[in-house]
């Protein structure tokens, strides 16, 4: 049964200059293992080819999972893994500069860490030379990586600055602080980015050792998706992965386990902030367990909000304000977890008392049938949706390869349709005791109660006659350029004068997007009504027709789809994601719920306290005081006005001030589909029945006050330099802008739309990242940003960054420096080529996802534009010189006309700190 790749040539050629070699054509015989349109195949090497091939969208996804994490991390290399993963990005002797590789072809990519592996991915329009390349690359550092002390010295104190982002985030803390106390001997207790020390001092050479250990191709399994040729890509993989030899090594196994937990214990951290939260959580088996599958839909029952028990019990009631459940599904033994946001002013200790009760008290409520099918059916929604798109699938494969086989994703989903209301019942009375739980308490007892966690069977055990399913029906090969796009693209003005378009295509699994927005009032009657209308529209999933929220949310389970819908006061936007058999009730869905919304006073009350509690725990934090200090200092609009900048406390009183009445007001007066409304629609759908559907649904709503769209002043404003500090927060937030007078139809908008993706819009690859963080490793994220109105001359240029706050100051200067830099001088061409190509690239890439294109259509039927229109711009695009560039930088921006806010503890850093004004 078991298939391998013949490759003459077992050892490889790498230096620096050399490319990979050309193996011999390998030998296929048939996949290791096939199911439900997805093949493995396996290379003499030890490497592992999942294929998963899908013409219906022009997208293909490389995946390439190491199963190495946190978990084989030794003593005092905590954080090993993780800084890794930033290293191979450093590059090889014959791709010096993946990221700018990257970028140049358009390619959108990350890597990320977890507890029991590491993988790299990349998503690119689909195109066989940039296949061939990717895989080439991936290949090359997969033995290859420079691993060197000077990248070391300068990525080490980028993920100590990502270390310190995650260090602001007060639940992120508490989970860590959790699961270090619950795991005591394992290696699940120690958070993936490691200890502070390990990573700032560990040794060059470990690193080196660790990677030659582990990045080798009998540990890592390959993943593509998407548009591509099996054959070809078969053939591809022979030439570059196939031709690595197999390491003489075994791999290290790992054997630690964690005793059963012999009483309950209890964590407690104390930091500056507003909001209390409060958590428990208790070990439950590996993912492969039998267990696993009960356990999920546990989680649902209990944490799912609005319809969970824990929702119910504690949010409904007023005693908290947010409540969730998540399962930690790994290799080894795993984790339930739940987490309580609570009021400023909460009864913490009855609140603790309340949550213990819910979870460990359950069974004494016996679970319903309704609950379980809710949940079960909840869950398996969500992969009926995963299936119908191949990239998604081919990243999220991680997880299940972690575990121990890709097929372990098909066999959850299988084990989650016979869960009963017994199984729930079972595990819920097994693993949610007092003795096996760590949270905020210890409680003592007279008699240890403890469990004794079962071992899961192997992967190969478990699915030696495992069938999956027949593959879901794949879509047609669309060309996603623009003339096609606007070729196959319907457009209809309702009755009432809302714009529809459509684009009906074949897709995976029947797969439809849909986007809406409905575009309200006028300057004048909307002053005062930004609370209002900022709430009605929070309000709108809440309750509607014969649905509450928690049936609202059964429906969409019901119909396998997703449905979000949200607004202001000067916009409603809608977002959906069904198929070809369910798109219609979910157009008849979304008119109950736009056109008929209940406002349910309880919810209503819940929302308020929940936005109140929200914006509280916001006013400690430097990015969010940076962002507020920064809109008022920008904003030219007076108190009422629907686009004035209020403080934290004036929107704090405003919500205070606010009642339901305010919201069924704001409804009865500038709801409707009335010219300002924009549909948009693409997949499988029948275009004309579409059209009569949202005729009969939407043509006779007109609002009681029609649309005006609200013109945008210029906001110049004196260069500011404002710090703020934020006590206890080791990460400062930097934020930059400066006003423009401009919009997208001047003659410079492309040339600075260009110079921006070169400064810092370009990802990990810009001028501003090979500086502040590849070169001199001052920051984790930094970017730049620029944008212009499409009707008003109002545009602005700014930027971004996070950073210790010792380090804000050189971080301003080399920003400032940069800027004035593509100002000075004109940038080489090959620069520009490369620029100019990802960015094309990158565009081409956002048409082929529906997702996004539909969100295009929608915008254009606003914009009075169709993909020509883009075309056309892209033209414009191609048609820059490095001087058109650069004299457009130099007209329009000045890096001594920034405004700068930064939030941080400066005290604490011994950087400079104190308030500066604004004016």
């Amino acid at each position: 049964m078991l298939c391998r790749f013949r490759v003459c040539l077992l050892a490889v050629c790498l230096a620096a200059g050399a490319a990979l070699p050309v193996a011999a054509a390998p030998q296929i015989d048939a996949p290791v293992h096939s199911a439900e349109g997805i093949a493995e195949y396996r290379f003499d090497n030890g490497l592992q080819l999942v294929l998963f091939p899908d013409p219906s969208s022009p997208v293909t996804t490389v995946n390439v999972t190491y199963r190495v994490g946190s978990r084989h991390e030794g003593y005092g290399e905590t954080g090993m893994a993780h800084l890794l993963e930033h290293l191979v990005f450093k590059g090889t002797p014959t791709h010096p500069d993946i990221p700018g590789e990257m970028k140049a072809r358009g390619i959108r990519y990350n890597g990320t860490t977890w507890f029991d592996r590491t993988n790299y991915f990349a998503s690119f329009s689909s195109d066989a030379d940039t296949l061939s390349w990717l895989l080439r690359m991936e290949a090359d550092r997969m033995v290859n990586s420079h691993i060197a002390r000077a990248d070391l010295d300068s990525e080490m104190t980028v993920v100590r600055n990502e270390m310190e982002s995650g260090e602001n985030s007060p639940t992120r803390v508490l989970m860590q602080r959790v699961m270090g106390a619950a795991y005591q001997w394992h290696n699940y207790g120690n958070a993936t980015i490691g200890a502070r020390s390990d990573v700032e001092n560990v040794p060059i050479e470990r690193l080196q050792a660790f990677y030659r250990t582990w990045y080798q191709p009998d540990n890592a399994v390959l993943v593509i998706a998407g548009d591509f040729d099996p054959a070809g890509a078969l053939a591809l993989v022979g030439d570059s992965f196939g031709a690595l030899p197999r390491p003489g090594r075994a791999l290290p196994v790992t054997y630690t386990r964690e005793p059963a937990q012999d009483g309950a214990r209890h964590v407690e951290v104390r930091r500056v902030g507003r909001t209390p939260y409060l958590a428990a959580g208790y070990h439950t088996p590996a993912g492969r367990h039998p267990d696993t599958a009960a356990l999920s839909v546990l989680a649902q029952v209990l944490g799912h909000t609005p319809g969970g028990r824990l929702h119910r019990a504690l949010v409904e009631r007023g005693a908290a304000t947010g409540v969730s459940a998540t399962p930690y599904v790994l290799d080894e033994a795993g984790y339930l977890a739940f987490l309580v946001e609570a009021p400023e002013d909460a009864d913490i200790d009855a609140l603790h008392t309340a949550l213990l009760a819910e979870v460990e008290d359950a069974v004494a409520a016996p679970f319903t049938e309704a609950e379980v099918n809710e949940a079960r059916e909840r869950l398996l929604a969500g992969y009926s949706r995963a299936m119908r798109d191949p990239n998604a699938v081919g990243v999220a494969l991680s997880e299940a390869i972690a575990q121990g086989d890709w097929r372990l994703l098909l066999l959850a989903r299988d084990r989650l349709e016979t869960v009963s209301v017994d199984d729930v019942t079972r595990v819920a009375a097994t693993y949610l005791k007092p003795d096996n739980r760590t949270s905020g308490r210890f409680v003592p007892t007279d008699r240890a109660d403890r469990v004794v966690i079962p071992e899961a069977p192997s992967a190969e055990t478990l699915l030696a006659d495992y069938v999956g399913r027949p593959a879901l029906a794949a879509g047609e090969a669309f060309d996603a350029s623009p003339a096609n796009i606007d070729a196959r693209t319907r457009t209809w003005t309702l009755s009432n004068g809302a714009k529809l378009a459509v684009l009906d295509k074949a897709t995976r699994g029947g797969a439809v997007q849909l986007r809406m927005t409905l575009r309200l009032g006028d300057e004048a009657s909307l002053h005062g009504q930004a609370e209002a209308g900022s709430m009605a529209g929070a309000m709108l999933m809440r309750g509607a027709g014969e649905f509450d929220r928690a049936g609202l949310s059964r429906e969409l389970t019901r119909l396998r789809s997703t449905l979000s819908v949200g607004g202001n006061a000067t916009a409603v936007s809608v977002g959906a994601s069904t198929d070809r058999d369910h798109v219609g009730a979910i157009l008849e869905l979304l008119a109950t719920i736009l056109r008929t919304p209940t406002f349910p006073e309880q919810e209503f009350a819940q929302l308020r306290t929940q936005a109140i509690t929200g914006i509280r725990g916001s006013m400690s934090e430097p990015g969010a005081l940076a962002n507020q200090a920064m809109a008022q200092h920008f904003d030219p609009f007076p108190p009422g006005h629907p686009y004035h900048s209020p403080t934290f406390e004036q929107r704090i009183a405003a919500l205070e001030a606010l009642d339901i009445d305010a919201l069924r007001a704001f409804h009865r007066a500038f709801y409707g589909a009335g010219p300002g409304t924009t549909i948009a629609i693409v997949g499988d759908v029948d275009a004309e029945a579409v059209h009569a559907q949202l005729e009969r649904l939407f043509g006779d709503w007109v609002p009681a006050t029609p649309f005006a769209r609200i013109p945008l002043p210029a906001t110049p404003r004196p260069p500011a330099h404002v710090r703020l500090p934020t006590p206890d927060r080791p990460n400062a937030v930097f934020m930059a802008r400066q006003a423009l007078t401009l919009d997208q139809d001047h003659p410079d908008y492309p040339a600075l739309l260009l110079g921006n993706h070169v400064l810092g819009g370009g990802g990990m690859k810009s001028r501003l990242a090979d500086r502040i963080r590849q070169r001199e490793g001052l920051s984790y994220s930094v970017s730049s940003n620029f944008s212009a109105n499409a009707f008003d001359p109002v545009g602005s240029f700014g930027g971004y960054a996070i950073a210790a706050p010792e380090n804000m100051a050189q971080l301003e200067i080399a920003f400032r420096e940069e800027l004035q830099r593509l100002r000075e001088t004109d940038m080489p061409d090959d620069e520009l080529a490369d620029t100019l190509d990802g960015l094309l690239r990158a565009r081409r890439t956002s048409r082929a996802n529906d997702a996004q294109l539909v969100g295009m259509l929608n915008d254009n039927l606003y914009l009075g534009r169709d993909m020509a229109f883009s075309a056309a711009f892209e033209d414009r695009l191609r048609a820059l010189t490095p001087a058109d560039i650069r004299a457009a930088m130099a007209r329009h921006l000045d890096p001594a006309q920034l405004s700068v806010f930064i939030g941080g503890d400066f005290d604490a850093a011994g950087a400079t700190g104190g308030d500066a004004s604004a004016d």
